[in-house]
């Protein structure tokens, strides 16, 4: 019978320049090298074992691995090394797999210890390169096995035999109590000398000890610590060391439905998620991972604001033709498999005022001032001011027609009035008075066009009856005040239109066999950070046993391992999506702050923009609000 994992059963591991997915049978059915955006070597996660995969796991009677599940899996202390446990009728045995932080070529170790008895193992490596398409040629050399294909090849080292067999490099050993047995792949060009033998004992000892240093530099201390740190680390590992650009998600064409071809390759740097989580460090404390996100967000936008894309690749590039992978069936058969985003051609409005306001709480939470950023930002509001009022694609990225969507307008009104504070501050040279003006119009226009007053709620678009959980933004970006009866009206809408019997929120309807506002068909599950945005926005508003349900609800979502894809189906009870998504685990941290923050410290406990050096009160021209806490001072 075909293994046909969840999402939910597999476990992250990377060095912060790709990563891979570990089942807990022991395969590895996902693993991009040497980057997060490279061919897959083995991707079984979106097709079959054939496509590629690496399994080590007990041996049956038969001889063949055994297919059943670890009896215990945990990360090891804080860190993304992962430790699975299997416990047969001859003996228990431990496998760790990790990637060490990389100094020259990318590797990924697994290590078999014995823990008790004796257990007959077996390794199963079945190396494909170009997402499954290409059988490379597996060969001895230099008393190590290596496959080639073309430009590249893998080197896999053990301490045990292996031997080649059908396309594949087998091992059958057996490990006894307190016995190790080490397995190491590297990846490196075909035309290069082969990589040294690692030491994976040493390996795992360095790479806990990184690990564990990062993950000390948090600064919150409060209730639901062990989540946020296992986030914290989640998007740490989604993040390109070398370029400082981070990855929406490590997987490609992951379904929002089963079966469905909502499917799409999130291995790329939207401006916008990057933002988001870069949110969510600087509340943690992490001031290093903004200050290299800003030197790329330099480097891809290359002084052309005028040409901004809303994502690019993963050292900035800006071609990323969205093609598919007619050989894979895709995961549970949801084809098509895509690589690449045509949504790199989008208009996305919202994509200015989340970069913006990224760069002014950077500078609010002491990251040096740069003048080439100076210079970039003044740049990008000079483009939005021209723009505004164009429609666009949104946040969303449909592939329907353009609308005026009410997200993306309040996101031009954040960019507009981060760019006032920092101008009032001497932080940016721009005209005050004008930028006060646009921000006023703005604002009104929103109110009025976007606002349904017989229903009482903001619209997803102008002139629509449509909701988006992206509403319930408003009274995060300072837009107006979380009292505000049309804000409390927005959530409650959001609760009863978008939501499901036990308050998991939809992004937005969509229509089943026909297409809807997105421009696709068929249905999607629930959205995790709209749930989380519900968090906040029940938070905000004073509904604090609420948030607290809700966030209670959204935590026993998570993966044993404590991983949240993109989406969640609640009536099959099982993740959906891209996975593990920057998104969900920033919805994660931001709320465990928020809450910590509304019900248990002051601000001026955290530093930077969580503290009291940050703005409490703005007075928007139009509504006339006098207070407020706004999304700049708390996150």
């Amino acid at each position: 019978m075909t293994r046909i994992p969840r999402i939910e059963q597999y476990g992250l591991i990377g060095d912060m320049q790709t990563s891979g997915l570990v089942c807990d049978d022991g395969s590895i059915d996902w693993l991009c090298l040497p980057r997060f955006d490279s061919d897959a070597k083995f991707a079984a996660l979106v097709g079959t074992p054939e496509h590629g995969m690496w399994r080590i796991a007990p041996v049956l009677a038969n001889g063949e691995a055994d297919h059943g599940v670890a009896a215990e899996r945990r990360y090891r202390g804080d860190s993304l090394v992962l430790d699975s446990v299997w416990r047969t009728p001859t003996g228990t045995v431990r496998v760790t797999d990790f990637m060490p932080p990389r100094d020259g070529a990318p590797q990924v170790m697994r290590i078999v210890e014995g823990i008790a008895g004796t257990v007959a193992m077996v390794s199963i490596m079945c190396p494909r390169p170009g997402y499954g398409s290409v059988t490379p040629w597996i060969h001895p050399g230099d008393g190590r096995m290596v496959a080639e294909a073309g430009a590249e090849a893998l080197w896999l080292d053990a301490s045990v035999e292996l031997v080649e067999k059908d396309g594949a490099i087998v091992s059958d050993f057996s490990v006894s109590a307190e016995q190790v047995v080490a397995f190491a792949l590297s990846w490196g060009p075909s035309h290069d000398p082969a990589p040294q033998i690692p030491d994976a004992v040493a390996a795992l000892t360095s790479t806990l000890e990184f690990w564990e240093e990062w993950a000390g530099q948090c600064r919150y201390d409060g209730p639901y610590r062990e989540p946020v740190i296992r986030s914290l680390i989640t998007l740490k590992a989604l993040t390109h060391l070398p370029s400082g650009g981070m990855v929406a998600a490590p997987t490609t064409s992951l379904p929002e439905e089963i079966g469905g071809d909502r499917n799409w390759d999130y291995r790329l740097c939207w401006l916008r998620d990057a933002s988001m989580v870069l949110l969510a460090l600087l509340g943690a404390g992490y001031r290093q991972e903004a200050q290299a996100w800003r030197q790329w967000l330099l480097r891809a936008v290359a002084g052309d604001p005028d040409n901004l894309q809303i994502l690019y690749g993963v050292t900035g590039e800006r071609d990323l033709p969205e093609r598919t992978l007619s050989w894979l069936p895709g995961y549970e058969g949801s084809a098509p498999v895509r690589v690449g985003n045509a949504a790199a051609t989008q208009l996305q409005l919202d994509v200015y005022g989340e970069v913006i306001e990224t760069l002014y709480l950077a500078h609010q939470s002491g990251v040096a001032y740069c003048a080439d950023t100076a210079v970039l930002h003044q740049r990008l509001i000079e483009h939005l001011v021209q723009h505004w009022q164009e429609p666009d694609e949104g946040m969303w990225e449909i592939r329907g027609l353009p609308r005026h969507f009410v997200h993306s307008k309040v996101m031009a009104w954040v960019a507009v009035d981060r760019t006032i504070r920092l101008g009032e501050a001497g932080a940016l040279d721009v005209d005050l008075p004008a930028l006060r003006e646009l921000r006023e119009a703005i604002h009104t226009e929103v109110c009025t066009r976007g606002f349904d007053p017989v229903r009482n709620t903001f619209t997803q678009y102008y002139g629509s009856r449509e909701l988006d959980a992206a509403l319930l933004l408003i009274p995060q970006t300072g837009f107006l005040p979380p009292e505000d009866p049309r804000v409390i009206g927005t959530i409650d809408a959001v609760q009863r239109e978008l939501s499901t019997p036990d308050g998991l929120v939809h992004r937005y309807e969509t229509v089943d066999g026909s297409a809807g506002v997105d421009g696709l068909s068929g249905t999607e599950g629930t959205f995790v950070l709209c749930s989380f945005w519900k968090v906040d926005a029940l938070a905000l508003a004073g509904r604090l046993p609420e948030a607290e349900a809700m966030f209670e609800r959204l935590l026993a979502l998570r993966s044993p391992l404590g991983l949240l894809a993109e989406e969640f189906d609640p009536a099959a009870d099982r993740q959906l999506g891209n996975f593990p998504q920057a998104f969900s685990h920033m919805g994660l941290i931001r709320s465990a702050l928020r809450l910590y923050q509304l019900t248990a410290k002051p601000l001026s406990l955290m530093p930077g923009p969580w503290g009291s050096g940050a703005n409490t009160e703005y007075t928007p021209v139009t509504d006339q609000v006098t207070s407020h806490v706004s999304l700049a001072d708390l996150l």
